[in-house]
């Protein structure tokens, strides 16, 4: 089996089967990060398009000094956050992402009560990150949400480490004011993505 980095200079050299395996392989991980930044099915599905296209034809462009997902996961953050800024996202109530719900013949049944705090907490989270600025939102996601070391998140993001922290913090200050303020969070509870100040 061929490496990410194989599947990236196979393509380059003109593979036309590489590039889709090299998708096939990050895509659960790639529509994650889009559908958390872009917040709706519909932008997170333009927002991956836009990211994987850009990818496909820079492909050569990749230097190597960093892994070959940290600069798919770039391309695609970067997509996200070119349609956040220039206002081709849609006005949508987003879908809890539904990662870690449970599937028919796993071993436990999870109680529906639990399910659907789960969802409602989910979607508030989701609808908090839209309100904060694209490039904290983008932060968040890739930190707390899909859990990338900072430094990696910072390449990831094309910033220093420093900014990376700057950005999750004032992000999770805002989210946790922002569901404080409508009812969502209570004061004094850990920050809703997850993590603690502490």
């Amino acid at each position: 089996m061929r490496d990410d980095a194989e599947l990236l200079a196979a393509h380059v050299a003109g593979d036309h089967d590489a590039f889709g395996e090299l998708f096939a392989r990050h895509r659960d991980r790639l529509w994650a990060v889009a559908l958390r930044t872009m917040g709706n099915p519909d932008d997170a599905a333009d927002g991956l398009q836009d990211g994987l296209i850009a990818a496909y034809r820079r492909a050569g462009s990749f230097r190597g000094e960093s892994a070959v997902t940290t600069w798919l996961h770039r391309v695609v953050v970067n997509a996200c956050l070119d349609r956040i800024r220039a206002g081709k996202v849609r006005a949508a109530e987003p879908l809890p992402d539904d990662l870690d719900r449970w599937e028919p013949g796993t071993a436990a049944v999870p109680d529906p009560a639990d399910l659907a705090i789960r969802n409602e907490r989910r979607a508030a989270v989701l609808a908090g990150l839209r309100q904060l600025p694209a490039e904290q939102r983008a932060a968040l996601v890739l930190v707390d949400m899909e859990g990338h070391p900072i430094a990696e998140a910072a390449q990831m993001l094309d910033c220093a480490e420093g900014t990376v922290k700057s950005r999750c913090a004032r992000g999770r200050a805002r989210l946790a004011t922002w569901l404080t303020e409508n009812g969502l969070l209570q004061d004094g509870t850990r920050h809703p993505t997850g993590t603690s100040d502490s």
